[in-house]
């Protein structure tokens, strides 16, 4: 059977000061017991590692929970490392966020059987914008419903001024029973457009999501909220 259990090949390493010390352990090594690796990717000279991680401690169950991007930064020579880290929504994010620190696509693709299947190309479409052109947007909220219906949803907010529709939201959907997923995105002019739709859709009335002009691009990757933030969904 395959350990899912994150090897971070820290053996013989220390941290590269007493602050990325502290921040390792409170970020990822405090709750590492309760981490999945859901993919991984380790650079030929062992001084890049990328990891996307499932954090148990957060929610319950695999599909469309908050996902965890760590990046280990090695120093062979010296034997010390450093780290970046991100939590994000969505596995596409966290890919996005560690492609854009080097790592290649194909290395961090989730393999077969590793949570829902993508239930048709739309979802694959759009998750492979979101992996390839993480720089567009911000992350501004996200809110993951972990039983039946399962779903999340992610806000995003344009990073250029000018984009006709700045404000995105990002569907995923989970079907346990077929252990699939779709993954939608819907278009806003406004951020109280978009937390209208936020709202209507918690609170049960299930709108539709408006179409994105099709000539955006449409990108996801961690960046400053917006004020005030979005609703983040209905009490558990």
């Amino acid at each position: 059977m395959p350990s899912y259990e994150p090897d971070f090949r820290l053996d013989g390493y220390e941290a590269v000061n007493d602050h990325v010390a502290d921040q390792f352990w409170g970020h990822i090594g405090i709750e590492q017991d309760s981490m999945t690796v859901l993919a991984e990717h380790h650079s030929d000279d062992a001084a890049h590692s990328f990891y996307v991680m499932h954090n148990g401690a957060v929610t319950w169950g695999i599909p469309g929970e908050p996902q965890l991007a760590l990046h280990l930064k090695r120093d062979p020579a010296a034997r010390t490392f450093q780290f970046d880290h991100a939590e994000l929504p969505l596995p596409s994010m966290a890919q996005s966020w560690l492609i854009a620190r080097g790592c290649p696509e194909e290395k961090i693709l989730l393999p077969d059987g590793m949570g829902t299947a993508a239930a048709d190309e739309a979802t694959r479409a759009l998750e492979k914008r979101l992996r390839s052109d993480g720089d567009h947007f911000a992350l501004l909220t996200s809110y993951t419903h972990d039983s039946d219906p399962v779903e999340t949803t992610v806000m995003l907010r344009a990073l250029d001024g000018k984009a006709a529709l700045p404000f995105r939201v990002l569907l995923e959907a989970v079907d346990t029973t077929a252990w699939t997923h779709t993954l939608r995105e819907g278009g806003f002019q406004t951020f109280q457009a978009a937390t209208q739709w936020w709202e209507a859709h918690w609170n049960g009335d299930k709108p539709q999501l408006p179409s994105p002009s099709p000539a955006t691009r449409t990108t996801a990757v961690p960046g400053l909220p917006a004020r005030p933030a979005p609703p983040r969904g209905p009490s558990r």
